[in-house]
């Protein structure tokens, strides 16, 4: 299969959907996830195109975990949190449903469960957590 420029995500490289945006370099961006799974649930994507790890670049891969990594001590920091979750899925038979590569960051708590998929978030709620993670960040 082969990249679909209009799926969400290349829409919010382009800025032509918001996203609450929480770190950006030159290769790759972080933003929050809109039905977050746990407290300051975020997603780090490549600004490049490519649909997941099955047809990403090595180069994309190695800059887009060394983001991955950033992100996950800037939650396990701002949400003092005991330990963080990443998924990352890989066509629709895997779980994908955005076909950009994304690796999703969840700050976890012990004794706490990630709460279901498919809800939407308090945007200002997110926006909140989205604060404490770019200072985390800075």
């Amino acid at each position: 299969m082969s990249y679909d420029p209009e799926n969400i995500f290349a829409k919010i490289l382009r800025g032509e959907i918001p996203a609450m945006r929480v770190y950006e370099d030159e290769d790759t961006l972080a933003f929050m996830d809109i039905m977050p799974r746990t407290d300051g649930h975020l997603l780090v994507i490549p600004k490049t195109p490519c649909r997941n790890v099955l047809d990403a670049t090595s180069q994309q891969l190695s800059t887009v975990i060394a983001t991955v990594q950033k992100m996950s001590h800037a939650v396990k920091q701002a949400f003092d949190a005991d330990g963080v979750t990443i998924q990352q899925f890989n066509e629709a038979a895997g779980g994908q449903e955005v076909f950009h590569l994304h690796f999703h960051v969840l700050p976890r708590h012990e004794g706490i469960a990630i709460r279901p998929p498919g809800k939407m978030g308090d945007f200002d709620l997110i926006g909140a957590h989205a604060d404490k993670i770019k200072a985390a960040v800075s």
